[in-house]
């Protein structure tokens, strides 16, 4: 069994990145701008991965920085709400605010307006990274905003040398946001930097272009950097499906079509689908396809963390659902 794997069935994930607090309008098809009545829960990519974790199963401690206001302290609250361990998060004070996203659950016209200014989460450390002990947990996992700003990037390469240091595997969601980068340059530079750094990579074919210098250039990339021995990279296309890639097998997979109500929180799902999937013993391709599952389900609920299924709902859901399409 390769140290990927190994660590991934450790079952028990450091994670590193940002919570925040989403608002999305109800009813469903609502705009935000026609709304009277917002749902508040957790949100923030990393947090909504902790919380896919946990919902399946898996132990996951979120790494980052929360403001000292009511809005963070709303934010741990959920995140304890899900069962996600909290020691790691330091509470900082002064101006930083935690992330917010508000947004509404239609697919036709979807807005999404996130408030990233002084972003609290890029507050996070070297010393904050030191003061994780890695051998409490077998894999770690990143999500590519955190790469964006100092001193969280710098922290996060640090985490990396320390968890590569702990025997630890890298796990790494390119999460592109280019609304957080200071340009496309320093973006594409960092976020190849953590890929070759890292033994699972999952991103889309956007992301992927991105990171080789143009869409069309993107499963090149991805390909390229599958070639290392032992790492796995996971190229997803939408409803077209999923690319795997690993010691130059390639398994191609499709999705589990449904009635989406917005468009964000798969990417999210995926994750914490196919890592829960993989620590319960299902093989390569039958954890991505749970993974799969898991962001058709999003996809077809309000909210993001609230959405995301537990074992018994995701084994419901592959069970009622007919196979994927190829």
């Amino acid at each position: 069994m390769s140290a990927l794997v190994e660590g991934i069935k450790g079952n028990r994930f450091a994670v590193f990145g940002r919570a925040g607090m989403d608002m999305f309008a109800d009813p469903i098809g609502v705009k935000s701008e026609d709304a009277d009545t917002f749902h508040a829960d957790l949100g923030g990519s990393s947090a909504n991965i902790c919380a896919g974790l946990v919902k399946l199963g898996s132990r996951a401690s979120l790494v980052t920085s929360v403001s000292d206001d009511a809005v963070g302290r709303f934010c741990l609250n959920r995140l304890r709400h899900y069962g996600v361990d909290t020691s790691y998060i330091r509470i900082v004070g002064g101006e930083f605010r935690i992330s917010l996203a508000i947004y509404e659950s239609r697919v036709e016209n979807f807005q999404n307006v996130i408030y990233r200014n002084g972003a609290v989460d890029f507050q996070v450390t070297e010393e904050d990274m030191d003061r994780i002990d890695f051998s409490a947990f077998s894999a770690v996992i990143s999500a590519g905003t955190v790469f964006a700003a100092e001193p969280s990037r710098s922290a996060t390469f640090r985490a990396f040398d320390n968890a590569r240091a702990a025997g630890l595997p890298i796990i790494f969601d390119i999460d592109y946001r280019p609304y957080s980068w200071p340009s496309p340059e320093v973006a594409a530079d960092v976020l190849s930097r953590a890929g070759e750094a890292s033994d699972l990579i999952v991103g889309n074919d956007e992301e992927f272009g991105f990171m080789a210098g143009g869409i069309e250039k993107g499963f090149a990339k991805a390909k390229e950097l599958a070639e290392k021995p032992g790492r796995i990279v996971i190229y997803k296309m939408g409803e077209k499906g999923a690319v795997t890639m690993m010691d130059g097998h390639e398994i191609h997979t499709g999705i589990y079509p449904v009635t989406a109500v917005k468009p964000n929180g798969a990417g999210d799902s995926f994750m914490a689908g196919l890592l829960a999937s993989v620590a319960a013993g299902y093989s390569l391709e039958e954890a991505v396809m749970r993974g799969s599952a898991c962001a058709s389900i999003v996809v077809s609920k309000p909210g993001c963390a609230p959405a995301m299924p537990t074992t018994p709902e995701l084994d419901a859901f592959l069970a009622d659902h007919p196979g994927p399409t190829k």
